[in-house]
């Protein structure tokens, strides 16, 4: 460590001393033991360098170790779409890939008008007035909006516990450095328990963020909760699957004051888990408090249509002290790949990806209904591309004959295993799926 940073002992000593801990040790309290680097790995000598042809020879080596799968059944916040050629192509572009923060818009006007096209195109899918040019993530999105929509008065945040467990932890961290209260609302058979919600919505609540379709796969009655947190006088934060927008109201036509969610499924691959797309968006009423870039368009001193850098006084780069948010950065090519993906699918192209999502995953859940023990845990309920079952046996078991059959199967949570379908998966992949469970149950 001190061999990097530019602090003498001295220095460092004194940090500590104000943080108030008394080792360096210390600070990494909170990773858990096993995951931080010991003192002979710190030390350990770095070996010899190599050509490149045997640099090479070895990434070939350890890339043999990657399984890639011929099906995906898994979702949870990363989902297996396919993605047009002319995405990844226009996105490849030179000027976009090596392209900074625009600050000086006279000379940026490609990458702010490709900004500009995908807050457009946000507001449309979202059903909002304004959106940002994008956080990080989805979780990041949440504790944004989370912090957006705190007042003097009002500092207790409402989590649905259908919303991502990332999204929650998320908003659980942020809201602890800002001294800012956070309860999770139960849900019943599926959904956000309405007498629960109710129940929370005291005096000080500030916001209630909720996640249709949930994290569980079930499309929540987001109409009837936001008529309940707005007569409590509080926010409704809806984070959405975009896929799904497609073929269900938008938060807006559904009451929400904010739109929020992670917009891999538009055209960004899985990539082991990122970097992904955090969007937001929000009702005019709420534009100032919105975090991050914002586009948006003008004309010149010669009267041609131009794009700007807009409201940054609500900017930390600009007002440290009265900022809304410590963003100081966005998502600009995985942003301009959304758009990419939007431009080339088309509002019919979107709506027929989704009806495809839909109608794979009920031939699913329909199929995996058969086999003894594959119940779904909430029947009851509507749900969109991903549903969850109980086990007949043990779960990773299952799983791994799946795995044998180069099938990534659903993901194992407390209850059940949570699946997913996309437009991806074909009959044939799904009967194969349904044949292999059908066989390790019995076996």
């Amino acid at each position: 460590m001190g061999n990097f940073l530019p602090s003498t002992d001295a220095q460092r000593r004194e940090m500590m001393d104000v943080v108030g801990v008394q080792t360096i040790e210390k600070l990494y309290a909170d990773i858990p033991a096993d995951l931080r680097k010991q003192a002979a790995d710190a030390t350990a000598s770095m070996p010899a360098g190599v050509s490149e042809f045997e640099a090479l020879e070895q990434m070939k080596h350890l890339a043999k170790k990657n399984r890639v799968f011929d099906a995906i059944f898994r979702g949870a916040g990363a989902y297996w779409h396919h993605i047009p050629a002319v995405v990844s192509r226009v996105s490849a572009k030179e000027a976009f890939v090596t392209a900074y923060t625009p600050y000086q818009p006279e000379i940026s006007q490609g990458i702010l008008q490709t900004i500009f096209e995908y807050q457009t195109m946000l507001c449309e899918f979202t059903g909002m007035d304004a959106a940002n040019a994008s956080v990080y993530d989805g979780a990041t999105a949440a504790a944004e909006a989370a912090a957006m929509c705190r007042e003097r008065n009002r500092n207790v945040t409402l989590l649905a516990a259908g919303l991502n467990p990332e999204s929650i932890e998320t908003v659980q961290t942020y809201s602890f450095g800002a001294d800012a209260e956070v309860a999770i609302v139960p849900n019943k058979g599926g959904r956000l328990d309405l007498d629960a919600l109710k129940a929370a919505l005291r005096a000080g609540v500030a916001s209630l963020i909720l996640q249709s379709p949930n994290y569980y796969g079930v499309i929540e009655d987001v109409p009837a909760i936001a008529e309940l947190v707005h007569a409590a006088g509080a926010k409704v934060v809806v984070s959405m699957n975009p896929t799904a927008m497609a073929l269900l109201k938008s938060p807006g036509e559904s009451g929400a004051d904010v739109a929020i969610g992670d917009g891999q499924p538009l055209g960004i691959p899985l990539s082991f888990g990122g970097p992904y797309l955090g969007f937001m968006a929000c009702k005019k009423e709420l534009v100032r408090k919105l975090p991050g870039r914002i586009v948006g368009q003008t004309t010149d001193a010669a009267g041609r249509r131009c794009f700007v850098l807009t409201l940054q006084a609500r900017e930390q780069h600009i007002r440290r002290e009265k900022a809304s948010s410590n963003i100081c950065s966005n998502q600009a090519l995985c942003a301009l790949t959304a758009a990419a993906y939007c431009s080339a699918m088309g509002p019919q192209g979107m709506a027929e990806v989704a009806r495809a999502c839909y109608d794979n995953a009920h031939y699913l859940a329909d199929e995996l209904s058969k086999i003894n023990g594959f119940a779904l845990d909430y029947p009851a309920v509507p749900f969109f591309h991903e549903f969850v079952t109980k086990a007949p046996a043990n779960a990773a078991l299952l799983l791994k004959a799946l795995e044998n059959e180069g099938i990534l199967g659903g993901l194992p949570i407390e209850g059940g295993i949570l699946w997913c379908a996309t437009e991806r998966n074909t009959k044939a992949q799904i009967d194969l799926l349904i044949e292999t469970l059908r066989k390790a149950v019995a076996a």
